[in-house]
């Protein structure tokens, strides 16, 4: 009967290779020095910061420090309650035209923090080209240069980058790499521009976002998606559906970003997208899309190694010598270590968190519950509580 044991692997086996096999978008072009496209577009830079005390200083002086000839940077300073406008305000221009860091109005009703930060920022541009990039990005400074190039090449009207996931933490080490192999399960086919057609599979990273002026000002900029939580995700899909191109690359090399340092930001940062982000990508199928990022987490990964554990403690009495439940328990569990340590080894976590990889499933389950038990009722970020898209209030 053991090979009942391996058919009902198969599942397993399935989502392994699905996992392997995840296509990731192109790698952006080297900066080419021979290369001339005519007059380069000017840019401007939009980094939004709320209480990004701890790391806007490293942020600032990454961006004033691209050899793009022609840029400038505005910070919006989303009424923090920290240093960081007294920070900003210190860091020398570099390259820049100019580092102009304004004080963000109060929330208006119907916008999140970021959407409207980003609002801000672009309002009155003159740029040809705005970049939307956090401020807990550190950039390379032949960046720009080449996401400039790569707009040219795709013929997009919009690219976005996936840049390296700085992880210090153990928490940050344990589940982040999960949490995005999850994105990379949904959406596979990041490897060719994103257009009306596929507008349901358009994703962006709010990480880094250059796009054409007349583009975004076409949408209606960040008022068209002033309500949203996972405000990127959703101007992807308003942007592939009024018919622009949005290409996605990926540069681990020249971008990097730490989101969270601490196994308690991770939690938060995650509860508050997973939700609404399932919902914004399967629309009516968003509550079975969050149920089964339930299902995959505890019964692929958490319940293989509890079972196993269970017959070697003697729990199943008569199962373990040798039946189909331990040969089974102990197959799918074989694979979950060989999944999660390369795919620890992808994020240059060492392949030994493996051994974790049922905890870190655990709690990415446990991120999705708690994300679809609040949903849009109950959102925390960054000192401001929400409610239906509406701020109820930020502490001081």
């Amino acid at each position: 009967m053991i090979w009942i044991a391996i058919l009902a692997a198969l599942p397993w086996l399935v989502v392994a290779t699905l996992t392997i096999l995840v296509r990731e978008p192109r790698p952006l072009p080297p900066k080419d020095p021979e290369s001339s496209v005519g007059e380069p577009p000017s840019v401007r830079i939009v980094v939004p910061a709320r209480n990004e005390a701890r790391g806007i200083e490293a942020c600032l002086e990454s961006i004033a420090g691209q050899d793009y000839p022609d840029f400038a940077i505005t910070v919006v300073d989303d009424r923090s309650t920290d240093a960081t406008h007294r920070l900003a305000t210190e860091v020398p221009k570099g390259n820049a035209r100019e580092i102009l860091v304004i004080a963000g109005e109060p929330l208006p009703e119907g916008w999140f923090g970021k959407p409207w930060a980003c609002a801000q920022g672009s309002h009155g541009v003159q740029e040809g080209l705005i970049l939307f990039t956090d401020a807990d990005t550190v950039h390379d400074p032949s960046l720009l240069s080449s996401a400039v190039e790569a707009l040219g090449e795709d013929r997009a009207s919009a690219v976005s980058l996936l840049g390296r996931q700085e992880l210090g933490s153990f928490g940050e080490r344990l589940v982040q790499p999960q949490m995005f192999t999850v994105l990379g399960l949904r959406y596979r086919r990041l490897d060719r521009p994103l257009e009306r057609e596929n507008q349901r599979d358009a994703i962006a990273n709010g990480q880094y976002i250059l796009i054409r002026r007349h583009a975004y000002e076409d949408i209606g900029g960040h008022a068209a998606v002033r309500g949203e939580v996972a405000e990127d995700l959703r101007l992807a899909q308003v942007l592939t559906g009024e018919g622009h191109r949005l290409s996605l690359r990926t540069e681990r090399d020249r971008l990097s970003t730490r989101m969270y340092q601490s196994l308690r930001e991770v939690l938060d940062g995650w509860t508050k997208n997973v939700a609404i982000g399932a919902k914004q990508s399967a629309g009516p199928w968003g509550d079975l899309a969050l149920a089964g990022v339930v299902g995959y987490a505890f019964v692929l990964w958490v319940l293989p190694p509890l079972v196993l554990l269970g017959l070697w403690a003697g729990v199943f009495a008569g199962a373990s010598q040798g039946g189909p439940l331990l040969v089974w328990s102990a197959l799918t569990t074989g694979i979950g270590l060989a999944v999660w340590a390369l795919v620890y080894r992808r994020f240059d976590v060492s392949a030994a968190y493996a051994l974790a990889y049922p905890l870190g499933a655990a709690l990415v389950g446990l991120i999705a519950l708690r994300s679809g038990w609040r949903g849009d009722r109950r959102v925390e970020w960054k000192g401001r509580r929400y409610s239906g898209g509406e701020a109820l209030g930020e502490s001081v």
